[in-house]
C-alpha cells in the first residue's frame, strides 16, 4: 500500500470556494455583512449562483433530491 497522502480536490468544493469568495467581494463593496439587508436579496444573480454552488457541492453534481 501507499504511504503517500493523496490529496483528492472536489471540483464542487473549487467551485463553491469560487462564488463564497465572489459573494463576500460584494458584501465587502457594499458595507454588508451578510446578503440579508441587500435591496437586491431575492433579484441578486451573484447570491443565485451561490446558491446553485451550495447545491452542486452538496450532491456533487448529480443532480438529486435531498433528504433533511
Amino acid at each position: 500500500m501507499d504511504n503517500n497522502t493523496d490529496i483528492v480536490i472536489d471540483e464542487w468544493q473549487i467551485k463553491l470556494d469560487q462564488k463564497l469568495l465572489e459573494l463576500k467581494e460584494c458584501q465587502k463593496n457594499e458595507s454588508l455583512e451578510s446578503c440579508n439587508p441587500c435591496d437586491k436579496f431575492f433579484d441578486c444573480d451573484l447570491r443565485n449562483k451561490y446558491v446553485l454552488a451550495v447545491y452542486a457541492s452538496m450532491n456533487k453534481g448529480s443532480n438529486g433530491g435531498f433528504e433533511f
